[in-house]
């Protein structure tokens, strides 16, 4: 089990049961979309934040993306770190039927998944160091590699994505601070080198 220092919020009990399993730390829950009406709840949220920082780990459907832009708008950034659980087909063995997206919830994934999606938001984790460098990817980066402002940006972000196991929703400026938790801009830059191989292009 892995101790970490900051609290993290997830969506449910059962992604908090499923979670309190194979990590050390406090977790706390929005109740879903019961946080919006709960003011009491995100004082808490934000108080914990301040804290010891608070990791945000909700569903990767567009409720989950919701709830994690609810809290995005309420608690500063610098108190936040954000986890991302892939898009994976499929439903919780409790459930009757699939969500309406048809995607595994927190309460889904694995515990490898979920440890590799805490590690890689940059969870301090007793007696390891998450410190990358200097080494960081910009926003002019993305218009380097062609990832935004090109007539193929947005399939070029998307193919990132996947290759990463990043969900689809992330918007450009999440997408960045997830790379720059992943990869160092040399890592990107060979993956554009590979896939401008494979076109005949040139990129950064």
């Amino acid at each position: 089990m892995l101790k970490i220092r900051e609290a993290i919020v997830v969506e449910g009990r059962y992604d908090k049961n499923t979670l309190a399993q194979i990590v050390d730390a406090p977790i706390l829950e929005t109740k879903g979309f019961g946080l919006f009406k709960d003011p009491k709840q995100l004082e808490l949220l934000r108080s914990v934040a301040k804290k010891r920082g608070l990791i945000v780990l909700t569903d990767s459907d567009g409720a989950g993306f919701v709830i994690r832009n609810h809290i995005k708008s309420a608690i500063a950034a610098k108190y936040l770190k954000h986890a991302y659980i892939p898009d994976v087909a499929g439903k919780e063995k409790r459930k009757a039927a699939p969500g309406k997206e048809g995607k595994l919830g927190v309460e889904g994934m694995s515990p490898e998944v979920l440890l590799a999606a805490l590690k890689n938001a940059g969870a301090t984790i007793e007696g390891e160091s998450t410190a990358r460098g200097n080494d960081q990817i910009t926003k002019q980066d993305f218009v380097e590699f062609g990832l935004s402002g090109g007539p193929n940006a947005s399939e070029r972000r998307k193919r990132l994505e996947n290759r990463l196991h990043l969900p689809e929703h992330m918007s450009a400026n999440a997408l960045l601070q997830a790379l720059n938790l992943l990869l160092s801009r040399e890592e990107l830059a060979e993956i554009v080198r590979e896939w401008d191989n494979e076109n005949g292009e040139t990129h950064g």
